[in-house]
């Protein structure tokens, strides 16, 4: 592997994966699409590596349910990752319904809105935000206030919902 290569893998590795996890809610999922994105910068080296590598990821993750669901397969919901001390069963419980919603309330978003939170959440600045997804940069803060509403929103109704069902 090119020094560059192995230097912007250190730099973005786990920063990608946990978008990519957060995206797909699949752990090891998330660790495929991250080696095939450093496979494809190795092919071609990036000029502007961070919304490069970031906008291959999303790309790869739109190309991943675009099969799944022709293949007619379900992607994994979110797994709840191990904590350092078990909390009680009933607030385990409870932590895995909340990211559950959240999740569910994420994949109800449009692929924009939902993209942009996502790189958000990861550190991006409006450049580099609009230079992953082909945005102006003064569209940016207008498209996460919306997107952060309609997560708020989406979020808000699932509970509504499940509350109701209870």
């Amino acid at each position: 592997m090119s020094q560059r290569i192995t230097q912007l893998y250190h730099e973005y590795h786990a920063s990608l994966v946990r978008m990519l996890y957060r995206r797909t809610g699949d752990a090891d999922r998330a660790e495929d699409l991250a080696h095939e994105v450093f496979a494809r910068a190795l092919a071609a080296p990036p000029e502007n590596p961070r919304p490069w590598l970031f906008a291959v990821a999303l790309n790869l993750v739109r190309d991943d349910g675009r099969r799944a669901v022709r293949q007619g397969r379900r992607l994994e919901l979110l797994r709840a990752e191990g904590p350092s001390s078990s909390p009680a069963p009933d607030q385990e419980l409870e932590r895995v319904e909340q990211a559950a919603t959240v999740r569910e309330a994420l994949d109800s978003l449009a692929p924009r809105d939902r993209e942009v939170l996502l790189l958000k959440a990861e550190g991006f600045n409006y450049d580099e935000i609009a230079a992953t997804l082909g945005l102006a940069k003064g569209a940016i803060g207008t498209t996460l206030a919306r997107a952060r509403r309609r997560l708020v929103e989406a979020y808000h109704a699932r509970e509504k919902r499940k509350h109701a069902a209870s």
